[in-house]
């Protein structure tokens, strides 16, 4: 099993709608970032756990827990000409993105970056670093056991 840091901005998709999705489950649409999308298609296995994260937004963190319940299959956002996300290069022989889908496990207490950046044993994490955009992070598994401790 993986460990991911996920990140959503919830004018988009927060917590709280993933919460009242048909079966607590949503695709991961609208990844256009090749390393984010390659953990997601090489990577990601139907049960690795994820930190829901809310970015974007004035007050940034952890919102809840969830698990990817879905492989990777194509993003159809990509063909939609009239989607925000459509890719004009992407053709349903050779489509260029890919989604999970993604379930709910637990909304938690709120996690903000700054109680993350408070605590030195999460000194490492991707999402922490200088100038990481990364929506999608692999987290050591000794992270996210700590982190979950303190939801």
């Amino acid at each position: 099993m993986r460990y991911w840091l996920m990140k959503s901005e919830p004018s988009d998709v927060s917590i709280d709608d993933l919460a009242a999705f048909p079966n607590q489950t949503v695709a991961w649409y609208g990844i256009r970032n090749y390393q984010a999308r390659n953990f997601m298609r090489d990577q990601m296995q139907v049960g690795d756990r994820v930190l829901f994260y809310h970015s974007s937004c004035p007050h940034p963190g952890i919102a809840g827990l969830a698990k990817v319940s879905r492989l990777a299959y194509p993003d159809e956002t990509q063909f939609d000409p009239s989607h925000h996300y459509f890719d004009p290069k992407a053709t349903r022989e050779n489509p260029r993105w890919v989604n999970v889908d993604v379930q709910l496990v637990e909304k938690t207490r709120f996690m903000p970056l700054q109680e993350l950046r408070g605590y030195p044993e999460l000194a490492s994490m991707r999402i922490l670093q200088r100038g990481n955009r990364l929506s999608i992070t692999p987290i050591d598994p000794r992270e996210y056991e700590f982190i979950v401790s303190r939801l």
